[in-house]
């Protein structure tokens, strides 16, 4: 993903509003990225992440004409990404809401033992990282849509609270606080179950059969684990600006962002190849 500078993408901006196919293109190579893990981490699961993120990217094609250039364009990006996924009802968790209670009780009783060696010979490493971050992306299903957005917004993409209270419809401080009391909810349950971030006794290594064994965990489809690490440029523009509101910073270290799948490139590429830019231009 190339990084533009400010007047580099304004110019490819007004390029693309005049119906000009590579500029337009570039821009959503440019924020793709930043899309995808918004989604991956709003939604829970690459498969949910890939159809909102095709979802957004057409949004942002069709409504690029009303960017009035008054925030930055990531930011405006976030808000339009953050508007659907906090109305999207038709990823999996949309179905089935899951609570810190739920998921503690799954911890302190799932039944891991007298279970089959079901790892299909993959190396039990690979599959324990896997289910480490499949965990703690489901783990944030737990919070409610809007806190949700504002935990990742705020540890992911290290946003300040003026941007992100910008793209919440809060004022910075009332955004500070919410992202700390979210942070200390989140921080008090892997210090109390987790055994790979926190204080807790559960272990990856010792959940394997029984994450394949209730579906939790596929052996033949490791997303995370398969997935390529997304250059820090994904943050860049934010980094400067992020707040350390509470030191829990170190708590958090699961928040790795990944490249968008290959799928989402194409389905670009494709969309821009199938349509006339003048359907675009005039939306």
């Amino acid at each position: 993903m190339r990084k533009y500078s400010n007047e580099e993408l304004s110019e490819l901006i007004d390029k693309a509003a005049a119906g000009d196919k590579e500029s337009l293109e570039a821009i959503i190579l440019s924020v793709q990225d930043l899309i995808f893990n918004l989604s991956l981490r709003m939604l829970g699961t690459f498969a949910d992440a890939e159809d909102a993120t095709q979802d957004i990217i057409l949004k942002i094609m069709t409504h690029l004409s009303t960017f009035k250039k008054e925030s930055s364009f990531s930011t405006w990006v976030f808000s339009i990404s953050k508007n659907h996924l906090l109305n999207y009802k038709k990823h999996m968790f949309a179905h089935r809401p899951l609570s810190f209670e739920f998921y503690g009780n799954d911890i302190e009783n799932a039944p891991l033992y007298d279970i089959p060696d079901l790892t299909q010979n993959v190396e039990e490493s690979i599959l324990a990282e896997e289910l480490k971050m499949s965990c703690t992306n489901v783990m944030l299903q737990c919070l409610d849509a809007e806190s949700r957005c504002i935990f990742i917004l705020g540890t992911m993409f290290q946003l300040d609270s003026r941007t992100a209270g910008e793209i919440l419809e809060l004022s910075p401080e009332a955004y500070r606080q919410r992202l700390s009391r979210i942070r200390h909810r989140m921080a008090d349950f892997l210090e109390a179950y987790c055994g790979e971030y926190g204080g807790g006794k559960c272990r990856c290594k010792n959940r394997i059969n029984y994450a394949v064994q209730s579906r939790r965990l596929d052996p033949s489809n490791l997303d995370y684990t398969s997935a390529e690490p997304a250059l820090d440029q994904v943050r860049l523009e934010f980094k400067n600006a992020m707040e350390d509101i509470d030191g829990l910073s170190q708590k958090f270290s699961f928040c790795r962002l990944y490249e968008s799948p290959e799928t989402v490139t194409k389905f670009v590429s494709d969309f821009l190849d199938s349509v006339s830019l003048s359907v675009i231009k005039n939306s």
